[in-house]
């Protein structure tokens, strides 16, 4: 059976979280989107639990904060000395830090993947768009102005030929190309969810270079869930997977305890693979998430690398989609993410060969993560979509920097900013924050300034601009002299200094800082030409937009 071509402009193909973010940022984009997954239901377990504090950000802007607010923080980490019931060390997995106005999230938190899923299904309903489950991509044709994708529904033990023709398609996992530099680990891994009576850790029992079993308590599933991760040389991962009696055998004979009850909910074999395709970009394909790269578990950095892209994506595609960008646009997917991709595996590869050697007295602290983990300092620097007026020495484009104050640049992430008050439009009012202004649908241009020369200059010319994919902000010192009348879209006061100190802007002003709708700086100017040179990067021409 062949169903009637779609016209839906947009197919993902994948509904893990990086294909979630994809359709809840076009559709808040006002782009339709059609989501299927060829899984026959939505996946349990706790795959992709370790939320970083950049993804933590990137929730907030979507509205999802329900994610953050039933996360927990990582459970301390437990080793055991032979026999399995002295504790050898217990330590954190990474030291906390407390928020700062510019960092509000600046610790892991932890959530299953499936739960996090489930709070992003939630706000696609809200859309009424909801994941087509049984539903498998299997080729695409692609054609000058779209792609007709090939799927297979699974129905009723029936198999449903269908045929969509969009304007472009995101594979999220089900279709992969060949990647660079495939390395496959030696050893195989195998991941579960288990109830168990035991005090709330992460226990750990062995190490890698033997047999290793991880067991991470999971608030989220209740006071006696557990995320299991174990390892072994020579182990038939597959076998145990899948018989959950062997597994538990296993289970006891590395932990050497007969006290703990295992009951295994749900068990899967894994390989660490690691690879990335040599572009994000085909046409009108885009690839994402692990169709595009496949990494080690070690580090956290998979699922929170695989949502910033489709949240770098997104924005570009909309403007396209709705006439507004060049195709060209799209081509910046590739070059700003790649570079972040690479060093990614590059450094979660070191962190689990590290792991890998280490045996029972070290295991603990190679769970260790340094800041460099949170992607707070993960950046574009050197893309061709930036204009930064700044005096910058030449340095090296460092893809995963260190967050540094008074070192921002076009390219990295913006700070927020706490503090802030409202007085302007006249029917605004109280204290807000950046990170309540920013939104994923519309570049926010900030005007930093102490008087109202300049800022009749530069809003009019930002209103040159497609209307609502420019919000123009006003934001000055304390005691300065602009007036309501020419203060933008919004007018606040920086009543603390947190903006002017973490956007590095002398108290005088006279900068201007875009921010892109995925939450990059995108330009550090000083007039109306830099925010031109800029948007002209983006949209099209004035003239032929209105043409």
């Amino acid at each position: 059976m062949t169903l009637s071509l779609d016209n839906t402009p947009v197919l993902i193909a994948g509904a893990g979280p990086s294909g979630l973010v994809a359709a809840l940022t076009l559709l808040k984009n006002g782009i339709a989107v059609r989501i299927i997954d060829k899984e026959p239901k939505h996946r349990i377990g706790q795959r992709g639990a370790a939320i970083a504090p950049r993804s933590l950000e990137l929730y907030h802007f979507l509205g999802v904060d329900e994610i953050e607010k039933n996360a927990n923080p990582p459970p301390l980490v437990r080793t055991y000395r032979p026999g399995g019931l002295e504790p050898l060390e217990t330590l954190p997995i990474a030291v906390h830090v407390d928020p700062t106005p510019a960092y509000p999230y600046f610790n892991f938190a932890m959530l299953g993947q499936d739960c996090a899923e489930s709070h992003l299904h939630s706000h696609l309903a809200k859309y009424s768009c909801y994941v087509e489950f049984g539903t498998e991509l299997v080729s695409i044709e692609q054609h000058p102005d779209h792609v007709r994708a090939h799927l297979v529904k699974k129905r009723d033990d029936r198999e449903i030929l269908e045929t969509a023709q969009v304007s472009c398609e995101g594979s999220l996992g089900d279709i992969r190309v060949k990647g660079l530099d495939n390395k496959v680990w030696s050893s195989n891994l195998v991941i579960a969810f288990v109830m168990l009576n035991c005090l709330q850790h992460w226990h750990m029992w062995g190490d890698m270079s033997t047999n290793l079993v991880a067991l991470r308590a999971t608030p989220d599933f209740g006071e006696d869930g557990f995320a299991l991760f174990a390892s072994g040389h020579g182990l038939d991962t597959e076998r145990i997977a899948s018989n959950h009696d062997l597994l538990i055998d296993f289970l006891t004979s590395v932990t050497e305890r007969q006290d703990m009850h295992f009951d295994v909910r749900w068990a899967s074999d894994f390989r660490p693979n690691i690879r990335m395709t040599r572009r994000f970009r085909d046409g009108r394909v885009f690839l994402a998430g692990d169709a595009a790269h496949v990494h080690s578990p070690t580090g956290g950095q998979g699922m929170n690398s695989s949502i910033q892209d489709t949240f770098n994506l997104g924005w570009k595609l909309a403007l396209v989609i709705k006439g507004l960008a060049p195709p060209s646009l799209l081509d910046t997917y590739s070059e700003e993410r790649i570079p972040v991709i690479a060093e990614m595996l590059k450094v979660t590869t070191e962190l689990l060969d590290d792991t890998a050697k280490a045996d029972r007295s070290t295991t603990g602290s190679a769970f260790k993560r340094d800041p460099s983990m949170y992607q707070l300092g993960v950046n574009y620097r050197g893309s061709s979509i930036l204009v930064d007026e700044q005096d910058l020495l030449e340095n090296e484009v460092d893809p995963y920097g260190l967050v540094t104050e008074g070192s921002l640049q076009a390219g990295d992430r913006a700070p927020d900013s706490t503090g802030l008050h409202v007085v302007g439009p006249p029917d605004e009012e109280g204290i807000t924050r950046l990170f309540a202004v920013f939104k994923p649908w519309f570049h926010t241009a900030l005007i930093f300034t102490k008087d109202s020369s300049d800022v009749r200059m530069l809003t009019s010319a930002l209103r040159r601009y497609p209307q609502g994919t420019i919000r123009c902000v006003v934001l000055s010192p304390r005691g300065s002299s602009v007036s309501r009348a020419a203060a933008g879209d919004l007018h606040l006061v920086d009543g603390e200094g947190h903006a002017f100190k973490w956007y590095n802007v002398p108290e005088e002003g006279g900068r201007v800082v875009v921010v892109r709708p995925d939450g990059v700086v995108g330009a550090i100017v000083h007039g109306v030409e830099g925010l031109h040179r800029y948007f002209e990067l983006i949209f099209f021409s004035v003239d032929r937009i209105l043409v």
